[in-house]
């Protein structure tokens, strides 16, 4: 009991310093931002803003993870890797906010930071076997170890990036995330991903009242791809290395908006003869505007969708697959059942309003 309540202080700590360190270092990296030129023009249709806002925030959100978790964690090998691809991360997302880099040279940065992470100890030796009806419970990948970690953590690392198109959006996201992780971490009495997991949460909520709409400051990719790096290493970390279904199916959970919004993004820019990689404004996020939701409401439903797989993620963790597919299904249907009554009522508004002014 001792034990459980040392943990709970020492997560605690860790969410309270990261927090303090990203408020009051974000006015600094706004200024900063400002006069080294990595300032976010509207210039397409894709932007949610009609002027010039300061990018490169997520320096503030780096600044306190990392103070946080060099106070409060003991360095391992492992440890040490992530902060340094992450650290790689971070440097990349400046100079891409100040010049725009190419996205190939990118890809190839973020694949050198995920080589560090891996060769450093962060490897998925172990998957579940998706499929129940087989005897052998799960897979040992072998030499496949390494090229597969890689994919993910560069997979993850972009999925995290594609959200960053509202205020708010991917930083709320990466939180949610983040808590998540943390509340399976103390269920399975892992103390250091959960003190860790902390300090990430409290770097996003530190910066979150720069970032909420109308934002202050976006933290740009040195924010986004640094949250996405880190909750995929992370994720190897503390959910991969359980030699269960539940190891396969939380993963996917926990980051399953972020996945779903980049896999639907491939599919549809491959679909239409473009490459992956082309920008484009059919995201999730960008579909609820187009449906009529304002950038809060667009951003509070992704907020809910996600803490919806967290909390399925939770339940799976701790009270089985058939109790987490029940949540999941009863609270999808409540979703849809508001949706609906929301759009309904939306298109009432519109036609009222094309009555009064014809």
């Amino acid at each position: 009991m001792n034990s459980d309540l040392q943990t709970i202080g020492w997560v605690a700590a860790a969410l309270v310093t990261a927090m303090v360190v990203a408020l009051i270092t974000t006015p600094v990296v706004k200024s900063l931002a400002f006069r080294v030129g990595a300032v976010d023009v509207p210039k397409d249709n894709r932007r949610m803003h009609d002027h010039p806002i300061p990018r490169m925030g997520g320096l503030a959100i780096f600044f306190g993870f990392l103070l946080s978790v060099l106070i409060y964690v003991e360095l391992t090998p492992e440890l040490t890797g992530m902060l340094l691809g992450g650290v790689i991360i971070v440097v990349l997302g400046i100079f891409d906010d100040i010049y725009a880099l190419g996205a190939k040279f990118k890809l190839m940065v973020q694949i050198a930071a995920a080589l560090v992470a891996v060769l450093s100890g962060n490897v998925i030796e172990v998957l579940s076997n998706p499929n129940v009806f087989s005897s052998d419970l799960w897979w040992e990948l072998g030499w496949l170890a390494y090229p597969v970690t890689i994919i993910w953590i560069v997979a993850i690392t972009n999925a995290v990036n594609l959200i960053d198109g509202l205020d708010g959006l991917a930083c709320g996201v990466s939180t949610i995330s983040s808590l998540t992780m943390l509340v399976i971490s103390l269920a399975v009495a892992d103390g250091p991903v959960a003190v860790i997991m902390a300090a990430l949460a409290g770097g996003c909520i530190g910066f979150l009242p720069y970032n909420l709409n109308p934002a202050k400051i976006f933290m740009g990719d040195t924010g986004s791809t640094f949250l996405g790096f880190i909750l995929a290493v992370m994720s190897i970390q503390g959910l991969f290395k359980f030699y269960t279904i539940i190891s396969f199916a939380v993963p996917f959970l926990m980051l399953g908006l972020p996945i779903f919004d980049t896999c639907f993004a491939f599919i549809r820019r491959i679909a239409h003869g473009q490459s992956p990689m082309h920008p484009d404004r059919s995201h999730v996020h960008h579909r609820l505007i187009d449906m009529g939701f304002n950038q809060k409401q667009a951003v509070a439903v992704l907020y809910i969708i996600s803490a919806i797989l967290g909390l399925c993620a939770v339940v799976l963790t701790t009270s089985g697959a058939l109790k987490a597919m029940m949540l999941l299904l009863a609270l999808c249907a409540a979703g849809a059942v508001s949706a609906r009554i929301f759009l309904v009522n939306n298109e009432k508004k519109k036609q009222d309003g094309e009555e009064e002014h014809p």
